[in-house]
């Protein structure tokens, strides 16, 4: 897999620290933590709807915009992306059984 999302997550930080002119990220910044929420919310009832009844392209355009929110939700939250991806590695080794996570 590509490291894609690692080079997007690095993009994004750069993006809050430097809050350029024009930039969606900085806007979103600006608005605050509350505003970055909603719009992650939002973008995941957008992707929903999709999966239950739009065309594939669409699903993969929501998902590709509720992934970017989450990063920028989780910089804002100071959760660093590595963070988020040894998770899902402890939770891949982990023996599955009762009450397991996947």
């Amino acid at each position: 897999m590509s490291d894609f999302l690692s080079e997007l997550w690095l993009v994004i930080k750069k993006r809050i620290e430097e809050k350029p002119q024009g930039s969606y990220t900085a806007e979103i910044v600006k608005r605050g933590l509350p505003f970055a929420a909603r719009k992650f919310g939002e973008e995941s009832v957008e992707l929903i709807v999709a999966s239950l009844s739009e065309p594939r392209d669409s699903v993969i355009y929501e998902a590709a915009d509720v992934i970017y929110h989450l990063m920028v939700l989780l910089a804002l939250r100071g959760v660093d992306w590595a963070e988020v991806i040894k998770e899902l590695e402890r939770r891949s080794r982990a023996k599955s059984g009762a009450g397991g996570n996947s």
